[in-house]
């Protein structure tokens, strides 16, 4: 099924992302399953993102942060120097790229390959002026307040002002 967002898009300004990712969801890429994941929740902004990379080396796989964007590619580098025969290849050997979308401000803290298992830290670092913070009631402004007074005016000017 095809969702068509072109009522929406004549009447947002700035989401053109956000429809571009609903679309791009319902398409299917050829090695969706491969390999396989997992994105685990540590805490309300630490994330891991668990891939299965049996038979790769860590110089075989390379992973690339950009903005709202993280690839995990696996290239096999090929080892023709002694010809195999396989009765049986269940494991899978071959190349993979493997895409996931990222939310604004997160950011990958580390990597680590053990037991055929890469492990990807992610962080969201939402910056302290986009974070909620209290407003107290009745508080006095705060220290950054601009005192918005003509250039020329002294505070003595401003106080006969009041005065008249």
């Amino acid at each position: 099924m095809r969702l068509d967002f072109t009522p929406y898009r004549r009447t947002t300004v700035g989401f053109d992302h956000l429809f571009e990712l609903l679309e791009n969801a319902g398409r299917v890429s050829q090695n969706e399953n491969y390999p396989p994941f997992n994105i685990e929740r540590m805490a309300e902004n630490d994330y891991i993102v668990t891939v299965a990379v049996a038979g790769f080396r860590s110089d075989e796989i390379d992973i690339t942060a950009q903005q709202n964007m993280l690839i995990v590619a696996g290239r096999k580098q090929c080892d023709d120097s002694e010809p195999r025969e396989f009765l049986h290849m269940g494991i899978a050997n071959r190349n993979f790229e493997r895409r996931f979308q990222l939310a604004d401000y997160m950011v990958v803290t580390g990597a680590d390959l053990a037991d055929g298992l890469l492990k990807i830290n992610l962080l969201r670092e939402i910056p302290e002026a986009l974070k909620p913070r209290k407003i107290a009631i009745g508080a006095p402004a705060s220290a950054n307040v601009i005192d918005h007074k003509a250039p020329n005016e002294s505070p003595e000017d401003k106080g006969a002002s009041k005065a008249a």
